[in-house]
């Protein structure tokens, strides 16, 4: 458990040491700050996208994906017709239908961070290694994506678990409990939880307290899950470097 929590901020501590020890620091900073928010603004879409092609691949449907204008909402609603410029958001999924299956809810949520899997952690990897400015300005923005991720995606994914096994230890099967609570913002939630929780059907003392308890609870579970999502992605470096015969990670600090 030490190791899986320690993995991410091993390697970004091994890349900035990388950084340090470059000829001309500050100028390999720039770079990273350059590519880390070139980065950004071509992954928002990416990312969303991503949770449409999970969403239909495993058999449920989407009417409407937000984008804002400046990630390319306005150029993306030419090409796809569930594409609308504009929201809240910097992208949201706001119209989908998973059939009412929470395992088509789950893919839904988690295809984007496949890239964190398969391309961001190796490649943050790789820069814990060797220097590769522009590589780790890529990383931090897909591979890091499951943790500024907590508050949205991942918190759904850990309240689409623990109230499924609410309801299931209530001897539902078929209704979910407290689905209210399934939400891709949490701060959003929690201000309805402390304002209006009648709004979320929790009604009473004891609704109120197990609504708090299913919600920190879904809390622990996304971040469980984002360090799970993080050690697969080191798995996947692992194998690659094995593949190529270089040694494994880089050593850890105590």
């Amino acid at each position: 458990m030490r190791t899986l929590l320690r993995q991410p901020f091993d390697d970004l501590a091994s890349c900035l040491t990388r950084l340090a020890e470059s000829p001309r620091p500050l100028r390999a900073m720039c770079v990273v700050l350059v590519a880390l928010v070139a980065t950004w603004f071509v992954y928002v879409p990416v990312h969303e996208l991503l949770h449409v092609l999970g969403c239909v691949t495993c058999g449920g449907t989407v009417s409407e994906l937000e984008i804002a204008p400046q990630y390319g909402g306005a150029l993306l609603a030419r090409w796809f017709p569930f594409v609308v410029s504009g929201g809240d958001y910097a992208g949201r999924l706001s119209g989908f239908d998973t059939k009412g299956s929470d395992l088509i809810y789950l893919a839904t949520d988690f295809s984007p961070f496949l890239l964190s899997v398969l391309l961001g952690v190796p490649l943050l990897r790789m820069c814990a290694k060797r220097r590769r400015p522009v590589l780790f300005g890529v990383a931090i923005v897909v591979g890091l994506a499951p943790f500024y991720n907590l508050i949205g995606d991942y918190y759904e994914m850990g309240s689409i678990i623990t109230t499924r096994v609410a309801t299931l230890l209530g001897g539902g099967a078929e209704t979910v409990a407290y689905v209210a609570i399934r939400s891709d913002d949490v701060f959003k939630l929690i201000g309805t939880f402390c304002m209006r929780p009648g709004e979320l059907n929790l009604h009473g003392a004891a609704g109120i307290t197990l609504g708090a308890a299913l919600i920190l609870a879904s809390i622990v579970v996304g971040v469980v899950l984002a360090f799970l999502t993080y050690s697969l992605g080191d798995g996947v470096a692992r194998i690659f470097y094995r593949l190529r015969g270089v040694p494994g990670r880089p050593p850890q600090r105590s």
